[in-house]
């Protein structure tokens, strides 16, 4: 099946009389075709048609060129000779929005990055404002200088020249049409990108990598679909516990999951819960968003609360959903299945005690969240699912309890339900090891490999990213210097002291609609004098999803998201400032927390552990590259003297980052 709603040889184009090829976009519209749309792609085509007569060049056309990793088309994409060309037509319009530019740069990276024929080649995104006068023709690449040329502006009239100067300036062997057009698109979105693709009927398949090296995520949602189907058909009750590395696609998975069952009408009827409220907020507002305009292209206009309303009924704030639970506790939920993101943070008993007496006026609440989670499905007489999405080394708060919980929930209250977990659970990260062993005596449990993910997908660039991050907190050194040295030619990790330098670095990385940012831990309260403030309130939606003309959003590497704001979420490129909260020594790592005018030392494990988790949360979020940052501090100020930063500057130096 095409991507493209026309596609033809340039010979054939240009021998296609206008009406035919209009009438082909026509129907193959996935909406009813409004008459601006339609003088639009009139406009294209004779002017197409124009520029391309006399070439003689081997190449295609192909109109509205579907992209459904940014749920969008390219007007037009031309293949001649050795380049592929990335048309953005704005019809009627006379100047050259940053928007725009950003758009036609994006399909070109994205054609790069996922587009298996097209990581070799020469690509152009050119910007054709129909109404603009001639414009100076300035051809050049990016800073990563892969072939991926910087947006070029022109007329309708430059249209030619641009051809002729693009194929003069690019290098490369002649692209072959049937070639090209075979090769598989294999994306890698990040979970907001994801999350609209799913919700508008995209399978796991169209927005993921299936690659050699990476893990097949239909594998895993394919064996919890039929955990699912089991339990109902036999009337069971069962807990499915899948664990990955951080950016794996726990999150994608349970998101595949729920938007197969939004119906309530459906017996499967599923619902995906998070603690992570900036998650949730996040996805609820993207998805809204991306209602509203869908339906706005369509011709109808949708409000954003009524969108989010809609949206909301499958993906919901866990505390909400436990709160609802609470009203009445013998009334089972309207879902039979619930999957549970960072199952791993889920509270234990004296967190969930706590919060009861305190906000619920319920004292003396005998179970841990876990516990009362599992205990509302319960509430089924005939069948219910519980997804348990685990991160290993990733609980980052007090009262957090680990997956070891889920297991000791199920073995103080739930004999009866079958348990499906991956036999990696026994990794240490995971720390269920010692809960594990009780279970083997235990009929109802089943070991199935493709509940585990082990290859890193947010980082798409390369899939050893967590492994340097693992080793380089675990002060493996050798074993992060390999890692490293495995990644350095697709993905960048950069050190730099300077703020200012981090921050221009960024900039020059990114490319189209990129996003960057800046995160910090929770604890790194001495950024101060750099204009970092960890307790300045900060807006999640508008950090992450807002554009670069908003002083609120990432883009302005103003405000700082900490590992709260953004575990579950990624950057495309990230600087991490680095405080003397975690500091390298000779002995070690060494965990401090800033109270009143000093520092203090953290002395308990598990807060120690918080705090690392924290830095492996921060060091994972870049998708395609990031630059640490650790101040050189100032011996005048007592709290952040040069000594606090220059061994962890050091160690970091020492496994071969890369120094700006």
């Amino acid at each position: 099946m095409s991507r493209a709603y026309y596609a033809k040889s340039i010979n054939d184009f240009l021998s296609d009389d206008v009406d035919s090829i209009l009438g082909q976009l026509v129907r193959n519209s996935s909406f009813a075709v409004e008459a601006t749309q339609r003088d639009a792609w009139l406009s294209q085509i004779t002017l197409l048609k124009a520029a391309l007569t006399g070439l003689g060049s081997r190449g295609s056309v192909y109109f509205e060129y579907a992209v459904p990793r940014l749920g969008k088309r390219i007007d037009v994409l031309l293949l001649l000779n050795h380049v592929i060309f990335v048309f953005e037509f704005k019809v009627g319009e006379r100047d050259f929005l940053s928007t725009a530019k950003d758009q036609v740069w994006d399909y070109a990276v994205d054609l790069k990055n996922f587009h298996e024929t097209s990581h070799s080649k020469a690509i152009a995104p050119i910007l054709i404002a129909t109404k603009a006068s001639d414009q100076p023709l300035l051809i050049t690449t990016s800073a990563r200088d892969d072939g991926v040329l910087k947006p070029i502006c022109c007329s309708s009239s430059q249209v030619l020249t641009v051809i002729d100067h693009v194929l003069s300036f690019c290098d490369g062997d002649v692209i072959d049409p049937a070639s090209w057009d075979v090769g598989g698109y294999h994306p890698t979105p990040t979970i907001v990108e994801a999350a609209m693709a799913l919700y508008n009927g995209h399978g796991v398949s169209d927005i993921s990598r299936s690659d050699a090296t990476a893990i097949n995520l239909s594998k895993t949602t394919s064996a919890i679909a039929k955990i699912i189907q089991s339990a109902q058909l036999n009337s069971h009750k069962s807990i499915c516990l899948v664990t990955g590395v951080p950016g794996a696609g726990k999150t994608l998975v349970g998101l595949k999951i729920a938007t197969e069952h939004t119906d309530a009408n459906n017996a499967q009827h599923s619902v995906f819960l998070s603690g992570n409220g900036p998650l949730v907020a996040i996805l609820q507002e993207a998805l809204a968003r991306d209602k509203v305009r869908r339906e706005a292209e369509a011709g109808r206009k949708l409000k954003k609360g009524e969108a989010k309303s809609e949206v909301k009924l499958f993906i919901q704030n866990v505390h909400h959903f436990r709160d609802e639970c609470l009203i009445d506790p013998s009334r089972p939920p309207i879902e039979h299945v619930a999957l549970f993101d960072e199952a791993q943070r889920a509270w234990n008993l004296e967190q969930t005690a706590g919060f009861m007496l305190r906000k619920k006026q319920r004292p003396n609440f005998q179970q841990s969240e876990p516990e009362f989670l599992i205990s509302c499905l319960d509430r089924h007489k005939d069948w219910a699912v519980v997804v348990c999405l685990v991160g290993g080394g990733q609980e980052i708060n007090t009262g957090e309890a680990g997956i070891e919980e889920w297991i000791n929930a199920l073995e103080r209250s739930f004999p009866d339900w079958r348990i499906y977990i991956s036999p990696r659970l026994h990794d240490s990260e995971y720390g269920a090891g010692r809960v594990l062993e009780q279970l083997s005596c235990r009929s109802n449990v089943h070991f199935n490999e493709d509940l585990h993910l082990q290859v890193p997908m947010r980082s798409f660039r390369s899939e050893h990213v967590a492994a340097l991050i693992k080793h380089l907190l675990d002060l493996d050194s050798n074993s992060a210097k390999s890692a490293l040295t495995s990644i350095a030619d697709r993905y960048p990790v950069v050190l730099t002291r300077n703020l200012d330098t981090a921050k221009s670095w960024l900039k020059q990385q990114a490319r189209g609609s990129d996003r960057y940012g800046m995160v910090v831990s929770s604890q790194a309260q001495r950024l101060k004098p750099h204009a970092i403030d960890v307790k300045s309130p900060m807006d999640p939606i508008h950090w992450f999803l807002d554009g670069k003309d908003d002083v609120r959003s990432s883009f302005y590497l103003e405000d700082v998201a900490t590992e709260f704001h953004v575990q579950g979420l990624e950057l495309d490129w990230a600087c991490v400032v680095w405080d003397a909260d975690l500091r390298h020594t000779p002995s070690g790592w060494k965990h401090f927390s800033f109270v009143g005018s000093k520092w203090q030392h953290i002395h308990k494990a598990e807060r120690q552990m918080y705090l690392k988790n924290a830095y492996r949360v921060l060091l994972t979020r870049a998708r395609q590259g990031m630059v640490i940052v650790v101040p050189e501090g100032s011996d005048e100020d007592p709290t952040r003297p040069h000594s606090f930063y220059d061994s962890t500057y050091e160690y970091l130096r020492s496994i071969g980052l890369v120094v700006l």
